[in-house]
């Protein structure tokens, strides 16, 4: 598995794809080609790997221009959700009669915006610092925003562990942003770094008691991460810290072991509707973003509209949450995972290639960041 884990580093760099990607596709063909099985310890590591994911796409939030520009967010986040979510669960359900359960995780898996995938291309293209790419980031957050909610109260089950699942996460959200300042504040620049520790102690317990009471547990580990994004936003350095514990040596358990749950000979057998989906999923969002893209973004409403066009994350936490609970079975997985996949390298490609902003448009970055900057 490390093997895999540091060829998938090496490759995501030298051919400019996202690890997630390339790390997929080596547990797709560990699975079929060497019908490898994932062990316990991989599957734990695997499922905290989302909790983590999760929790730092909330932190990417920037709440002051979230709020400046809210209406324009929640315009293109939503649509840009809906959008495909409606078309993919009536294609499932009416087209290929799916269950009802599995028609959901179909039209919610093949909605999202990926902020891993976005914030990357806005990264490599200078527009991270911009306000046309915070803009972005700010509707992408929306839609993941609805994803969550949507899975969370799609399949939602109240036990007892349930209400202290509620419990929990309410006191996380609201004492976990003071606790984490004291900690970074005692023990700020010590190697054992006990404020993360605490952290994962937090994820930890949130997820189990979202297990424990059969509640997708996305929702309050988003929230999370978005009451603790203006204080990490104070410090950059721990930031990067938690960015590089997560991709280093935890989150790529958790997309080796979704590709080692694609079945290629279900995949192949389902070619078709992997292709239908893929064509309906991207063009219904195009379909429908694009307008409104135009009109807020100018001439690169295109490129705004396709970047929003990949899915990649959420829509592998969504299918993997289905398949756990059995409302998908393994060939849906596997269509649903490949389409995702796709959705995250086609659109991407196609507006790096033909709409990536000039550089001369980005000369004002320069001027007032610095070369660095």
């Amino acid at each position: 598995m490390f093997v895999l884990i540091f060829l998938a580093s090496i490759i995501s760099i030298e051919f400019g794809l996202a690890a997630a990607i390339i790390e997929i596709v080596l547990g797709v063909i560990a699975g079929s080609f060497f019908h490898l099985q994932p062990p316990a310890w991989m599957t734990f590591l695997a499922s905290f790997g989302s909790a983590y994911l999760i929790f730092l796409a909330g932190t990417e939030i920037d709440i002051p221009l979230m709020k400046k520009n809210w209406i324009e967010a929640v315009s293109i986040g939503s649509i840009a959700f809906f959008a495909p979510l409606i078309v993919c669960f009536l294609l499932a359900y009416y087209g290929f009669h799916w269950t009802f359960a599995a028609s959901k995780i179909a039209g919610i898996a093949l909605s999202t915006s990926s902020i891993a995938v976005v914030y990357s291309v806005l990264v490599e293209t200078g527009l991270s610092v911009t306000e046309l790419g915070k803009k972005i980031m700010a509707a992408t957050f929306v839609t993941d925003i609805l994803i969550v909610i949507t899975l969370t109260f799609s399949f939602f089950n109240f036990t007892i562990y349930t209400f202290f699942f509620i419990v929990i996460s309410i006191m996380a959200i609201i004492f976990m942003p003071k606790i984490f300042s004291f900690l970074l504040k005692r023990y700020n620049g010590k190697i054992v770094q006990p404020d993360i520790k605490f952290l994962f102690l937090i994820l930890f317990l949130i997820e189990w008691l979202g297990d424990a009471g059969k509640s997708q547990p996305g929702f309050p580990l988003f929230i999370l991460g978005l009451a603790m994004s203006s204080l990490l936003a104070k410090h950059p350095e721990e930031m990067k810290r938690m960015r590089i514990v997560s991709f280093a040596t935890i989150t790529p358990f958790f997309f080796i072991k979704s590709g080692m749950s694609v079945d290629v000979n279900a995949v192949w057998a389902g070619i078709s509707g992997v292709l239908i989906f893929l064509v309906l999923s991207i063009g219904s969002k195009i379909a429908a973003l694009f307008p409104l893209a135009k009109k807020y973004h100018a001439k690169y409403g295109i490129f705004t509209t396709l970047l929003m066009s990949a899915g990649l994350t959420f829509g592998i936490i969504a299918a993997t949450y289905g398949l756990a609970i059995g409302a998908i079975t393994k060939n849906q997985f596997s269509i649903l995972i490949t389409v995702v996949i796709l959705s995250a390298i086609i659109p991407t490609i196609i507006a790096l290639r033909f709409f990536k902003p000039l550089t001369k448009d980005l000369k004002t970055i320069v001027e007032t960041f610095g070369e660095e900057g």
